[in-house]
């Protein structure tokens, strides 16, 4: 009878285990790929403010008029759409270095905004602002996607956390042990 009761209480369907579940979402937020996904953004940062700061202005200089206003628009929406991904990006990264806790970062999270943006002016007008800054933005709104969609499944994730649930293997095992203590 030892060895039964061993097996049994070592058996996989245990509620135990049920609470071990790992969330995909949140092993996805601690892996290389959220690395990757931090450096890119943190490039993209660094990359457009030296060309917002150096060339841009200097291409910002030779637009018409139209164009001209349609730039400053849109290096606006860049620099903010920009500095709001970087926030989140370090708000994850300050979790997953155990920096902040999750709730912590959830009090600080209501300031960061990852609401989608489109480009700004006409597609005539967007066409004639310089190239880099088009990439830019273009770049900057696939990667505000990316995170956002990556922010709204953790929020799921966190929404509809599993609650322990036993198998139907499970309760048959507890009912053969019940049979048994008798």
């Amino acid at each position: 009878m030892g060895r039964y009761e061993n097996w049994m209480r070592d058996w996989p369907g245990e509620p135990e285990a049920a609470t071990n579940t790992v969330s995909f979402v949140q092993k996805l937020a601690l892996s290389d790929a959220f690395k990757t996904l931090f450096k890119e953004g943190m490039s993209l940062v660094e990359e457009a403010a030296a060309y917002l700061d150096g060339p841009g202005r200097q291409e910002s200089r030779q637009l018409r008029r139209p164009a001209a206003l349609a730039y400053a628009t849109e290096s606006m929406r860049l620099t903010t759409r920009l500095m709001q991904v970087a926030s989140w990006l370090l708000l994850q990264r300050a979790v997953n270095e155990g920096e902040l806790t999750t709730a912590q970062a959830l009090s600080e999270k209501h300031r960061v905004r990852l609401a989608h943006q489109d480009i700004a002016c006409d597609p005539e007008v967007f066409e004639e602002l310089p190239a880099a800054l088009r990439q830019f933005s273009l770049k900057s709104i696939r990667l505000q996607a990316r995170v956002a969609h990556i922010d709204q499944s953790m929020a799921a994730s966190r929404e509809r956390s599993p609650a322990p649930r036993r198998s139907a293997v499970a309760s048959q095992v507890e009912r053969l042990r019940e049979a048994f203590a008798n």
